[in-house]
């Protein structure tokens, strides 16, 4: 027999490192060199053999050890052989599958770890159980996420709802560099003259101009982030924290940052360091939104100019029909009220269908959304045009 062709010798590879170990025979490919290494990290962590730190087993069960030092030495391998989307996802997997949350307290794993927002999700978790040895390397791995976050979205939302901002404060009488041109065709088309001498020349008559109000630096919009932080909240009170931080840098918005659990936490005057609101931040317990709803509203002195975003899955501890009632107050009342179920970029997240359609057939929007959406969300409501909801569809 000749020898196998290139092609197939690689789809040998690659299905001998999807089967694993125990499941390769078949395949007649022995894996060598970095293919073993990768193997044996995967191995460790999704299926039998050799655990790090352990001894190598017949039965095939996933473990990593009790040593944090081999766990350590796993976490160097994975981000040497996989990119960091992948680590992050291994990460993810290790805690949750073998319940490595309480090696984290460890000054050393913290340093191995590939930092990303579920991560800071964990640590945040851990709470008052963390040691004082840990808690300035956690600091640094929080912040690391947060600057890479800020990276990411604050230049975007900072453009985006200063043109939201402007645009939402209109002269009837505006200078000429001043002028909306797209609303004001739009608002004059019945004007359509049409010119002699050609076919289908014409013009629109400008009776009525529309301009951007004037910037100034005076406060236009309050905005209040309610965010609940119960456990499955976490990826989305990370990006709260970072997104209440760009808004309250913009001095033409008022920005208020609540979190709440059974209990209410303004977390407004920490605002100017996102990662002092993620500390100030509990996760875990229960959930009363009526009561945040209830002190949100007592914030609220000006609401034909407020936006509320209440972020939370809306699994409702608390009374659930004075909650929709301060909803439908707020409502009334002229205040921009948006539902997310999630600010995250999770697939469709776990929520209350019942209170979810509750607050829906209040006309006020409820759905899930991502970073990268959240700005245009915002410059729609503080605009008071409907919003840019995500067709749940695709």
């Amino acid at each position: 027999m000749g020898a196998t062709p290139p092609a197939e010798d690689e789809r040998l590879r690659r299905w001998r490192m999807v089967l694993g170990a125990d499941s390769a025979d078949g395949t007649g490919h022995e894996v060598t060199g970095r293919d073993a290494a990768m193997d044996g990290a995967l191995t460790a962590l999704y299926g039998g053999g050799p655990k790090p730190g352990g001894r190598g087993g017949a039965e095939r069960s996933a473990g990593l050890g009790a040593s944090a030092p081999s766990v350590a030495r796993w976490l160097g391998d994975i981000r040497t052989y996989f990119p960091a989307s992948v680590v992050q996802v291994m990460q993810r997997d290790a805690i949750d599958r073998l319940g490595l949350a309480t090696l984290l307290l460890e000054p050393e794993m913290l340093e191995a770890v590939e930092p990303d927002v579920h991560l800071v999700g964990t640590l945040l978790s851990l709470g008052k159980a963390m040691p004082e040895t840990t808690k300035e390397t956690a600091r640094a791995v929080v912040r690391k996420v947060v600057e890479d976050l800020e990276r990411r979205l604050a230049t975007r939302t900072r453009a985006t709802l200063t043109g939201a901002l402007d645009r939402s404060v209109r002269s009837r009488r505006p200078r000429h560099r001043d002028i909306d041109w797209d609303r004001t065709i739009r608002a004059n088309l019945r004007n359509y003259v049409s010119l002699p001498g050609g076919e289908g020349a014409g013009t629109v008559v400008p009776e009525r101009l529309v301009g951007y109000g004037r910037t100034d630096r005076s406060v236009k919009k309050d905005v209040i982030l309610c965010v609940d932080q119960s456990g499955s909240m976490a990826a989305s009170v990370v990006h709260a924290a970072v997104f209440g931080a760009v808004l309250a840098s913009m001095r033409t918005l008022s920005t208020r940052l609540v979190v709440f659990d059974t209990a209410v936490v303004d977390l407004t005057d920490q605002l100017d360091d996102p990662v002092d609101v993620l500390f100030g931040t509990r996760l875990g317990g229960g959930t009363d939104i009526n009561r945040a709803l209830a002190y949100c509203q007592s914030r609220i002195t000006r609401p034909a100019d407020t936006v509320v975003v209440l972020i939370s899955d809306l699994h409702e501890g608390g009374i659930r029909d004075e909650m929709v009632g301060r909803a439908a107050a707020m409502k009334a009342s002229g205040v921009q009220f948006v539902t997310l179920l999630a600010l995250s970029d999770e697939g469709t997240p776990s929520y209350d269908r019942e209170h979810a359609a509750a607050l829906g057939a209040l006309g006020a929007p409820v759905f899930a959304c991502t970073p990268d959406l959240f700005p245009e969300i915002m410059a729609a409501a503080i605009e008071q045009r409907p919003l840019p909801v995500p067709d749940p569809g695709r």
